[in-house]
């Protein structure tokens, strides 16, 4: 079981690789649902994490809200991507919807050019597709070879534990093509109960380790 555990700076990240973290998840502003962090915090927390041989995954997303981006929005995550990657980053975690709550195709493929031998996760803006349309969004995202999608299994003023329906749905609809990641509200607690009732082999969080 990979424990990703979400860090919005570096200042937790030696304790949290000492009680078991597997990876990070970096981005700042969690309030808002994450976005991209400095270039100081991301150049350090990287640096730290590859001398513990513990991967980094990076957010790109340029502020809160809807994740429906301009023109010029979608320039400054080309540019974040690029100087993640100058920087080491193992993976990038982007999403970008357009204002059907579908997948913004045009915009999701200009970014995922510039993702090439890094991992890429398509973050929680999946759980705001219609549900009729999301296991056409899977098969998008396998298409074009983004690794994982992190999802609450529905909104995220519900509590994971009763999402698990719906997170084993996705699961077997994926079959092993993408990693399902589960996110918001996984804790320490409910970690063993989530692992027993749903296949899972990756999990996300701010509370999963000590």
């Amino acid at each position: 079981m990979i424990k990703e555990v979400c860090v919005e700076n570096f200042t937790k990240v030696p304790e949290l690789i000492s009680k078991g973290a597997d990876r990070m998840e970096l981005c700042d502003n969690l309030a808002v649902g994450g976005t991209t962090v400095s270039h100081g915090i991301a150049a350090v927390t990287i640096d730290y994490c590859h001398r513990h041989n513990i991967k980094v995954m990076t957010m790109v997303r340029p502020r809160g809200g809807n994740y429906i981006y301009r023109n010029e929005e979608i320039d400054v995550m080309k540019q974040d991507i690029i100087h993640l990657k100058q920087l080491g980053t193992d993976g990038i975690v982007l999403g970008c919807l357009n204002e059907a709550n579908w997948i913004d195709e045009k915009a999701m493929s200009s970014l995922l050019e510039l993702t090439e031998g890094l991992e890429v996760t398509f973050h929680m803006a999946f759980d705001e597709i219609a549900p009729e349309n999301q296991f056409k969004a899977i098969d998008w995202l396998v298409k074009h070879k983004v690794d994982r999608i992190l999802t609450h299994g529905g909104s995220l003023d519900t509590r994971i534990e009763d999402n698990l329906v719906r997170l084993k749905e996705y699961i077997n609809y994926a079959a092993d093509r993408i990693i399902i990641l589960p996110g918001g509200g996984v804790t320490e607690e409910n970690l063993n109960y989530l692992s027993n009732s749903i296949n899972i082999s990756e999990v996300h969080g701010t509370k999963i380790v000590g």
